[in-house]
């Protein structure tokens, strides 16, 4: 390993920053920003490398989110975050798992930008309050009347996910062999009643649905019917793991076309999040290293 700490400290740094962007690719861009910033400072005066470098990303992050939030304002449809290609271990990490989940990043869309950076760094990486204070440019004491009322907000939107990884990959195999089947019935029981599925197309996406569709039937209804539009033989369905959980990868010809990512509560899926945004399916490939 590299002595230089901007390389130790890289897969954290991109973990803090797609945690507060939600995008990889911004992510990247923000983490490369850190390490021009990095490179001019004097190394040896640093008392805390990890420290230092978290607070510039998370800067850097806090700039970038208003630029997005101009950007949103403007997205034809549903905006998921981009789901990124984890190891099975960091479903082992319940805490990162769940932070980075497709569900829960949903959730931390729904906070400001402050908000969104001082529950990251508190709730995720247990960052003190006067080092997160510094951070974004509040004193500690409001800091931590920030992470409260953050802490709040998420606590009553925050989904129930089903932590043991053998029941998630259960409970995805059952759906995904009676999609394959065109078994409504069997689609049905596997998903909750009250099943929410959200689709990011980008506008970009026939077929893509731009508002939630909500509950068993419709939803099977509608998974079994977009499967049907495609040839057998034209499809490759891929299990994978997307931001810490069991996720799914569907190709046609070879090319990537939806990545689908499931929230499992009481052995029964109640959540599904569909991105279908090529744009946001590049880095399906190539698996993410992260840390806290």
């Amino acid at each position: 390993m590299s002595d230089d700490p901007f390389v130790t400290h890289r897969s954290l740094l991109f973990t803090v920053a797609y945690e507060m962007l939600g995008s990889a690719a911004d992510a990247e861009d923000v983490v490369q920003e850190t390490w021009l910033r990095w490179a001019d400072v004097e190394h040896g005066e640093v008392r805390n490398p990890r420290s230092y470098l978290v607070r510039v990303v998370t800067r850097q992050a806090l700039n970038r989110m208003r630029t997005l939030a101009r950007r949103r304002e403007d997205y034809v449809g549903e905006w998921l975050p981009e789901p990124l290609l984890t190891s099975p271990d960091v479903a082992d990490d319940v805490e990162l798992a769940e932070s980075v989940s497709i569900a829960m990043l949903t959730v931390l869309e729904t906070l400001g930008p402050t908000e969104r950076a001082v529950f990251v760094l508190r709730e995720v990486f247990d960052v003190p309050y006067d080092e997160i204070g510094e951070a974004v440019g509040r004193t500690p004491a409001t800091t931590r009347q920030i992470a409260r009322r953050a802490r709040g907000h998420v606590a009553a939107r925050r989904p129930r996910i089903e932590v043991d990884r053998a029941e998630q990959e259960r409970v995805l195999a059952r759906f995904l062999t009676a999609a394959r089947t065109g078994d409504l019935q069997g689609l049905m029981d596997v998903l909750a009643p009250d099943v929410v599925a959200v689709a990011d197309g980008g506008g970009l996406i026939r077929g893509a649905a731009r508002r939630p569709v909500a509950g068993a039937r419709r939803l099977a209804t509608a998974l079994l019917r977009g499967l049907g539009s495609v040839s057998p033989e034209r499809l490759t369905v891929t299990r994978l793991w997307l931001n810490g959980a069991p996720g799914v990868r569907f190709d046609v010809e070879g090319e990537v076309t939806v990545a689908l990512s499931v929230t499992i509560a009481d052995g029964r899926i109640t959540q599904i999040f569909g991105v279908s945004n090529p744009h946001k399916l590049a880095r399906l490939d190539v698996e993410e290293a992260l840390a806290r």
